[in-house]
């Protein structure tokens, strides 16, 4: 038999976070996310997403063990935003037991009828600087930290539920050329030249933290339009930033700014951190803090996890400016190859920053909904 117990105890939002780590135990694919990173961004006193989003998390108990997770958010911003009624559930974790995960989702449904919502959709979190999408193609590929693994048998249990596409978000691994491609360096060179545009220079990490402030515009004006996206604070910019900053190499930030000191673009990317997480397998101490900064120090992956252009300067050639340079910076500590986040399918105008590279999709994740 199971049972859906709502939750809201430290020790049972612990145990909610540390599903994941039991479930994925002896999948090599599998990256946790840092359990202390997921207590502080459902913790209302901690998250800013709070000050316009309410939140339910929901366990799942079969034969006395948990069985499975799910969390169901209410996103006003984005619901006045875009004039819908949606319930976003995020989190959804499930033994491949279809009683489980049926009896997770009827909470969320259940929950958004009381609400009025008139469509349940998802995965999705507080933001868009939050996990997203459930994994579709791509099962034997190392996850990224900032994205969330899940077992083949998940989709399934998707269609079972009555669950349809909503929008399908794909992944791509570049890899770095031993010499730079001429193209991409007479656009940059070029742009620089033609308009004034020059890299801003930053001597320590901590020099960033002004600077993650000053771009908060261009975050929230160049992906305004995506599906999904509501504007982020500062304080949830800043608890990025600190993220960010902490895992950091300045070569792989790149900061674009115009004639007058303005900045019009970046590109925020990162030694990847996944093997370090793992070993740590969700937690800082003893393993996963050492795991980490070696990947830093190590790694030949690099993550992008950002690279915003103001509306207003894009096809100006600041995107080509930012790759250019990170390319550069890459070549010179052994980058291999590069990992773009998600990005939408029909986003051509990004994924044409890979054509001269050699690439591959390699994970494509999907976001779910249903009427209610």
């Amino acid at each position: 038999m199971v049972t859906v117990k709502e939750i809201s105890s430290r020790a049972d939002k612990r145990k909610f976070f540390e599903f994941p780590v039991k479930l994925y135990k002896n999948n090599p694919w599998f990256v946790p996310t840092l359990i202390s990173e997921e207590m502080r961004d459902f913790d209302p006193r901690k998250n800013a997403a709070f000050d316009y989003a309410s939140c339910k998390m929901f366990l799942a108990y079969k034969d006395g063990k948990v069985a499975g997770r799910i969390a169901a958010i209410l996103n006003n911003a984005y619901n006045y935003k875009m004039n819908v009624r949606q319930m976003r559930f995020t989190r959804f974790d499930f033994i491949d037991d279809h009683e489980v995960s049926k009896a997770l989702f009827e909470k969320v449904r259940k929950w958004a009828l009381f609400l009025d919502m008139n469509e349940v959709v998802g995965p999705l979190g507080f933001s868009d600087m939050d996990k997203m999408g459930m994994l579709i193609e791509g099962f034997e590929e190392m996850d990224m930290y900032i994205t969330q693994y899940n077992y083949p048998y998940y989709t399934e249990h998707m269609e079972r539920l009555g669950l349809k596409k909503k929008v399908d978000w794909v992944e791509y691994q570049v890899k770095l050329p031993r010499s730079m491609d001429p193209t991409l360096e007479r656009l940059a060179l070029g742009a620089m030249d033609r308009y004034g545009y020059s890299i801003r220079k930053f001597k320590k990490v901590k020099d960033l933290k002004p600077v993650f402030r000053e771009a908060l515009p261009v975050l929230n004006e160049a992906f305004s339009e995506l599906f999904g996206v509501v504007r982020i604070s500062e304080k949830q910019l800043m608890d990025f930033a600190n993220l960010l900053m902490s895992i950091c190499k300045l070569d792989y930030i790149t900061v674009v700014q115009n004639k007058a000191g303005e900045i019009v673009g970046y590109g925020l990317m990162a030694p990847s951190i996944s093997r370090g997480v793992r070993l740590g397998k969700g937690r800082l101490f003893p393993l996963g803090l050492l795991g980490i900064m070696l990947d830093i120090r190590r790694s030949k992956v690099l993550d992008m996890y950002h690279i915003g252009v103001m509306p207003a300067y894009q096809n100006r050639g600041v995107n080509a400016i930012i790759i250019y340079n990170s390319i550069v910076n890459a070549m010179k500590t052994g980058v291999a190859y590069a990992e773009t986040g998600p990005e939408l399918e029909d986003n051509v105008k990004v994924q044409s920053q890979w054509k001269l590279f050699e690439h591959r999709m390699h994970r494509r994740r999907r976001c779910y909904g249903m009427p209610v």
